[in-house]
């Protein structure tokens, strides 16, 4: 139910932001002679922008196993399989939240957290991870991936994603209508001009609505860093899974899920669309705590 109030609370946000701007920069009176009608435009963009965003997350569960090949465990299928079950279970109930589902994947290096709600997520790790990283440095993955769970971030990189969605969609429409009709004086409807300015600018658009997300992505890689350092008691398990990672090559995940990982960061113009922020960063915060 609270996630249900946030979705509708933050799409009202938006509509009433989209219309305050609109209303201030006197568009609202220029779209009308020009017969566009922006209120159900925006309307529409809100549904579509937030509705996919949300449909991603509801079934991030089933698609994060589909896609990794990830199979859940509940630990009696053998001793590592017993520990790590029961690592999650201690560490989701320090950190306040239902028990996740645990799994196991085949691959490199890597472990993610997924899932649309607090008490019932998704907790997986690699093989690979576990066979090149000591158990106190799995633990402190696991309480980063926890961390993650706890801070709701998947439902609040959702959101994010959501409202980014909605600007794209609206403003990409409203460029278009304008090249259009003002520039290209079409009155029959929409024309060739619309629909291949629509096109362009959700491209560029999208870009840059890519480079918000992932700043926020990075934010909140901080924070799940600092919050296995809260679980464990010190930073230093996470600060030692972190440098091991670094001297490692993170397994990938498939592309709807890269901001899951627990690690991965481009250098050069790449580290603006990357998810993760560079290794020696995360572990500077996490020494400076």
């Amino acid at each position: 139910m609270k996630r249900i109030v946030l979705l509708v609370a933050t799409n009202l946000a938006v509509m009433i932001l989209l219309s305050i701007v609109i209303s201030v920069l006197g568009l609202d009176r220029a779209l009308a002679q020009e017969g566009i009608q922006y209120v159900p435009l925006m309307i529409m963009a809100a549904i579509f922008g937030f509705g996919g965003a949300f449909i991603s997350l509801l079934i991030s569960k089933p698609i994060a196993k589909w896609s990794t090949g990830a199979q859940v465990i509940d630990g009696t299928e053998g001793t590592t399989q017993y520990w790590l079950v029961d690592t999650v279970k201690r560490l989701s109930a320090k950190a306040g939240i239902g028990m996740p589902e645990v799994a196991m994947y085949e691959g490199e290096p890597n472990a993610f957290a997924t899932g649309a709600f607090r008490d019932s997520a998704l907790v997986a790790v690699s093989t690979g991870l576990l066979n090149s990283m000591s158990r106190e440095e799995v633990e402190a993955v696991l309480g980063h991936e926890i961390g993650h769970v706890a801070n709701g971030d998947m439902v609040t990189l959702t959101l994010i994603q959501g409202v980014v969605n909605t600007f794209v969609i609206f403003l990409s429409r409203i460029i278009g209508y304008i090249v259009d009709r003002v520039i290209l004086k079409n009155e029959r409807g929409q024309g060739i001009g619309f629909f291949v300015t629509v096109i362009v600018s959700q491209i560029v658009l999208g870009l840059f609505a890519s480079m918000i997300v992932a700043w926020f992505s990075r934010q909140r890689e901080f924070r799940a860093d600092a919050a296995s350092a809260g679980l464990l008691g010190s930073p230093q398990p996470m600060v030692s899974a972190l440098s091991r990672l670094g001297g490692l090559q993170p397994g990938a995940l498939p592309a709807n899920m890269a901001a899951s990982g627990i690690g991965g960061a481009p250098g050069g113009w790449g580290a603006l669309f990357s998810t993760h922020p560079p290794i020696e960063e995360r572990i500077a915060a996490l020494q400076a705590r």
